[in-house]
């Protein structure tokens, strides 16, 4: 698995302007302060189109608790407004519960090497779902090698890498942290 090439192999390359879509509502969330707001979202859309256009979403971490249950919600609703959920066959709910899994495992990863996350962007097309967890953190997240199935802790990216198509990381120059990025098959 490659930890620096920003695409897959495919090189989609950066979504078009716009994709990230930030212009819509937000979602109330039980953590934020007073009952307050915990992102800024795109409106919810259908799935991707027939111009396979992709769908996106973002959730800002600023000021807020509980990142990873807020990260998994998030993320579930966006599964939902895109026709993942609910699932029709097994084979499509193990694919959400995948999704679920590696957002967990990407936003814990930030909370304990890099000083918490900024940013979840999930971009969804026909063929691929893009998940991003934005940080300050220096460091270079890779698995543990050798993986030790029986040892506590250090299975993070040794599960995003066995569950994905592809991960990696991005740095910008002259700008602190990183963004770490996974991609995963979107059901048949």
């Amino acid at each position: 698995m490659s930890t620096t090439r920003p695409y897959s192999p495919g090189d989609r390359g950066p979504e078009p302007s716009g994709a990230s879509g930030t212009s819509g509502g937000a979602a109330p969330a039980a953590d934020a302060p007073d009952g307050g707001v915990a992102t800024p979202i795109a409106d919810p859309a259908p799935p991707p189109g027939p111009s396979g256009e992709a769908q996106a979403r973002r959730l800002s971490f600023e000021d807020q608790s509980g990142v990873v249950p807020l990260a998994r919600d998030f993320t579930r609703q966006a599964l939902y407004d895109w026709g993942w959920l609910p699932a029709a066959t097994a084979d499509r709910r193990a694919a959400a519960e995948d999704v679920l899994l590696v957002v967990s495992e990407l936003v814990t990863n930030a909370c304990l090497h890099a000083e918490g996350p900024d940013l979840l962007t999930i971009t969804c097309d026909r063929k691929v779902i893009r998940l991003e967890v934005t940080d300050r953190g220096t460091g270079q997240p890779s698995p543990r090698t050798p993986h030790r199935a029986g040892r506590p802790g250090g299975h993070g990216m040794f599960i995003v890498q066995r569950l994905c198509l592809d991960w990696g990381v991005l740095r910008t120059p002259d700008v602190a942290g990183k963004t770490v990025w996974a991609e995963l098959g979107t059901p048949s």
